[in-house]
């Protein structure tokens, strides 16, 4: 642990552990400077706060507190864990019930059936990172497995698993639940700037949609939501960001909402600490030592590295034993800082060796004059004056301050002379001199004059002054009290420096912002005068304010608003704007009356949307133009209406066995109007009277299936939909005519075949079955060895009356079947064939043994192939003739091992040999000749692995 310290002397330093000093001489220990070394640390002797001391002559500092922990991590229990068995459709939570450890830092993950097979979280999986428990929304049967919590600690890098669960899917009809919610996250105490994560987490089926909102007030805007929503993230938490957040889970079957509150507070911060400090003997210390943070840090203070005060520190007369080192230290639960000073108290006699009077001192005739007398003495010394030989005492124009300074006012001639000041404390006295100088007055002769002026036009103010001759004038500009700064705003503002004398100020392109009050200031080293004048700029007016949104109702809001300025020029009409989270553009609003007239200060805005979120603002304008808009309004919402829109484009039709497809456009949410949005689905067959009624409630679908066991294929149904929410029901869409599901095909496919091509391909070819709806054909195939629910599948239109299987295992029997399909469903599938893959090609490749140019031709030889017995037996062997760096080229087939080849007449060529066989083409060895030199080639072995996309293009 480093301790480290600033001093003059050179400090010692010390160590305490738990308020105990340590001995520094036993072995265990080592120091260097104030660097504490442990050597071999035991949690039972080592665990604990450590405070470091440093001193020397001037005193003692004590550092903050370090804590020394240790990690660990135990090892889960070895005992099994039981099986879990649950329903499929119903939500299950598996315990993690992780074992002993410290910090509480801990990551979890799930593994299944073997690691590092993790399992991938999505909205109907969630793993809390709270207590490790894995949530799955609803079972399916594809969860079945062994599962095996995951621990790690990243503060000692250290990782466990627990003993496998094993999750039981049983097989059950389906059944829907409602949300509920597992994962509740509690109040939450959070540090400024800190990042925050709130879980939660919901069972149900179908699996429930989860939202996020801060009640009554807007989310934060650093606030993240993840993919599935089950975790909220608040980055940089803020004071404002403090409040009672909901999370609510919905499915159509219900909802389940869980609120909490967090709590944002802070470490303590220094707002005002202690600095070194030099005071004099007797006189009096108040030390401010002020810290923010939440809850309120407590304030108390070390002298000397031992305990001394609480709260606010004020010392009165000083003594010399008052010197020391202090620490001012703020804390609250959230943590603890440390401010140190020095304390010096010092003695001496009054001496101007450093600070002496001014040998010449200016006056302005008629004005005033401070004569400064600030000698280093401690104590305060008591102070007197003298002109020339006569003491000065306190008059109707004369004064000296507690401070020693002389105040002279209404300076004559006679009041020129030479002045000494005298200051003595009980340690000795000293005095210093200095002359007083008469000059001319300053006059501002020729005053600015008030201006009125239109935006965009200029504007001069004079200001001419006179002075003492021997003296520099200069002249400062301000605006309502503030000094213009001619090099920033040297666009609007230009001063006359070519005349003596003048100050005149030019005002070009006069904005609003530029009217108020310009005071000119003529000055020079001895004094000043000043002189005003007022700028008055007419212009558009300014924006209004007090916006209020009253009387809300579900089309229509009542506005009232307060004048803003009209800038010298009378407001002649107001604009009303309004803007909804549809839209970031602001738009003008319908009002009563139409016209608003500018001596009115409310209007009614109509043709509203009903349960819409509004912002408005308002603008005015006058014969000058149009000013800048007011602040928004407050977000109101509108109230709730009957929908009065009917969804569109309804239609639908198809779908699997003895079911209704209905669809339809989802409304947009301005259409919406109300809460508790929905749709009611209405059909029945075609002749019939009775309608049959269907509620769906999540606004975002726009599809509804319709299951009836009893429901006729191919029927003729009329449909319509209307929209709803809490005030009541839209109207009915126009009704469309759809058509239920028709059946799956009965019809087997006859005369199915399949011919082995290869080791790895086969082809399959069938009769077409006679049913007009079918779609396409199903064939699956699968090893003898797997079950039949591991068959792969491939899909073909009813165009088709044969296809190709790929990538087959060599040797391998396999069972095929073709079935017919449509938009209900399959057919039954047809006899099963059963097949034999042929054994792989040879996998050795032709080892080129010579290559040999003979005038125009290459001759090429190499040695044969010998298959190994679960090969395929070479027949015979192909042969690539192709140019350098192209995949086509020229094919040759041999059942010799030699072969002649034309010599290059441009570049080198390549020539790949590959044995060939009923299982396929073996491995690849290549080439490179070159009709350039008549030399025998490099030999370029490359093993290649056959890509038949390739192998096509070339023609093999």
């Amino acid at each position: 642990m480093n301790c480290r310290a600033r001093a003059i002397p050179f400090p010692t330093y010390r160590w305490k552990l738990n308020n105990w000093d340590i001995d520094l001489t036993k072995d265990r220990y080592s120091m260097v400077g104030g660097r504490l070394v442990i050597n071999n640390p035991e949690k039972s002797r080592d665990a604990g706060k450590y405070v470091c001391l440093v001193s020397n002559i001037f005193g003692t500092v004590r550092s903050s507190e370090a804590t020394l922990s240790f990690g660990y991590l135990d090892p889960f229990p070895p005992e099994e864990r039981y099986e879990v068995k649950v329903r499929e459709g119903v939500g299950a939570v598996l315990l993690c019930e992780p074992p002993y450890h410290y910090p509480d830092d801990l990551s979890y993950r799930w593994l299944l059936n073997e690691f590092p097979v993790f399992i991938a979280l999505d909205k109907r999986r969630f793993v809390s990172q709270t207590n490790g428990n894995l949530y799955i929304a609803n079972v399916e049967a594809s969860d079945k497995g062994n599962y095996s919590c995951f621990v790690s600690s990243p503060s000692i890098t250290k990782s466990v698993f627990s003993k496998f669960i094993p999750l039981i899917p049983q097989s059950d009809r389906a059944k829907v639940y409602p949300a509920d919610i597992k994962v509740k996250f509690k109040d939450t105490y959070a540090l400024l700037g800190q990042n925050v994560t709130l879980e939660c987490f919901a069972l149900g089926n179908p699996v429930p949609e989860l939202r996020w909102s801060k009640y009554l007030e807007p989310m934060p805007a650093t606030a993240e939501i993840s993919m599935s929503g089950a975790v909220l993230k608040i980055f940089n938490i803020q004071y404002e960001d403090e409040g009672l957040y909901e999370c609510e889970a919905e499915n159509y079957k219900g909802k389940d909402k869980h609120q909490a509150r967090v709590y944002v507070q802070a470490s303590p911060e220094w707002v005002e600490h202690i600095n070194d400090t030099e005071k004099d003997i007797g006189s009096d210390l108040y030390w401010p030592c002020v810290a923010t943070g939440k809850p309120i840090p407590t304030i108390r203070w070390l002298k000397n590295g031992v305990s001394f005060r609480k709260g606010e520190l004020r010392i009165q007369s000083l003594t010399f034993d008052d010197a020391g080192m202090y620490q001012c230290i703020a804390e609250n639960t959230h943590g603890i800082i440390y401010a140190n000073a020095e304390l010096k108290i010092v003695a001496s006699p009054p001496t101007f060796e450093l600070n002496p009077m001014k040998k010449k001192i200016l006056a302005a005739k008629g004005g005033r004059v401070i004569i400064e007398c600030k000698p280093k003495a401690a104590p305060k010394p008591k102070f007197s004056w003298s002109k020339g030989t006569e003491l000065l005492v306190n008059g109707s124009r004369i004064r000296i301050w507690d401070d020693g300074s002389l105040e002279i006012i209404n300076i004559t001639k006679l009041d020129e002379g030479r002045y000494t000041c005298f200051a003595e404390n009980n340690r000795g006295k000293a005095n210093s001199t200095g002359v007083l100088e008469m000059t001319e007055a300053t006059r501002i002769t020729l005053a600015p004059l008030n201006v009125d002026v239109t935006v965009g036009e200029n504007a001069t103010m004079q200001c001419i002054a006179s002075h003492d001759p021997t003296l520099d004038l200069t002249f400062i500009w301000s605006l309502n009290g503030f000094v213009i700064d001619f090099e920033k705003e040297h666009e609007h503002y230009e001063r006359n420096v070519m005349i003596k004398s003048n100050g005149e100020l030019l005002i070009k392109n006069v904005q609003l912002r530029h009217a108020g009050r310009y005071t000119c200031t003529a000055q020079t080293i001895v004094d000043n005068s000043s002189a005003s004048a007022d700028l008055v700029v007419r212009g558009p007016p300014g924006p209004p304010g007090g916006i209020r949104v009253e009387e809300i109702r579900d089309t229509a809001v009542a506005l009232t608003w307060s004048r803003g300025t009209d800038n010298h020029s009378p407001i002649s009409k107001y604009t009303i704007q309004s803007k909804t989270f549809l839209s970031e553009e602001w738009k003008d609003a319908k009002t009563e009356p139409a016209d608003i007239e500018g001596n009115m200060e409310s209007a009614t805005v109509i043709d509203l949307i009903p349960w819409m979120e509004y912002e408005f603002r308002i603008i005015a304008t006058n014969t000058l133009g149009t000013g800048e808009p007011s602040m928004p309004s407050q977000r109101i919402r509108t109230e709730g209406a009957p929908p009065n829109v009917a969804p569109s484009d309804v239609g639908g039709g198809g779908g699997s066995n003895r079911e209704l497809t209905i669809t339809w456009m989802p409304l947009s949410r301005e259409y919406h109007y109300g809460n508790n949005f929905g749709y009611i689905v209405a059909f029945k067959p075609f002749g019939e009277k009775e309608w049959r009624r269907v509620t769906v409630t999540n606004p975002e679908i726009g599809r509804y299936v319709h299951k009836d066991e009893s429901m006729p294929p191919s029927t003729q149904y009329q449909v319509k939909v209307k929209a709803f929410n809490n005030k009541g029901d839209g109207p009915f869409s126009l009704t469309a005519v759809i058509y239920s599901a028709q059946d799956a095909p009965t019809e087997i496919p006859t005369d199915v075949s399949v011919k082995v091509l290869s080791s790895s391909e086969m082809s399959v070819s069938w009769h077409h079955v006679s049913d007009k709806s079918v779609e396409g054909y199903q064939i699956r195939y699968w090893a003898a060895h797997d079950k039949e629910a591991a068959a792969q599948r491939v899909q073909v239109s009813n165009q088709e009356y044969s296809t190709k299987l790929e990538n087959l295992k060599p040797n391998t029997r396999y069972h095929v079947d073709v079935s017919a399909f449509n938009s209900a469903g399959y057919g039954p599938p047809s006899r099963t064939i059963d097949v034999i893959t042929r054994k792989a090609p040879p996998s050795q490749r032709p080892r080129i043994i010579s290559s040999v140019r003979s005038g125009s031709r290459y001759i090429i030889t190499w040695d044969h192939v010998k298959a190994m017995s679960n090969e395929s037996a070479v027949e015979g062997y192909k042969v690539l003739y192709r140019p350098d760096g192209q995949h086509e080229g020229k094919l040759f087939s041999t059942g010799k091992h030699t072969i002649e080849v034309p010599v290059p007449s441009d570049g080198e060529y390549v020539v790949e040999v590959r044995a060939h066989s009923e299982g396929g083409d073996g491995e690849v060895a290549q080439i490179k000749i070159s009709g350039a030199t008549a030399g025998v080639p490099t030999l370029l072995l490359v093993l290649v692995v056959p890509i038949l996309g390739v192998l096509a293009c070339s023609g093999f």
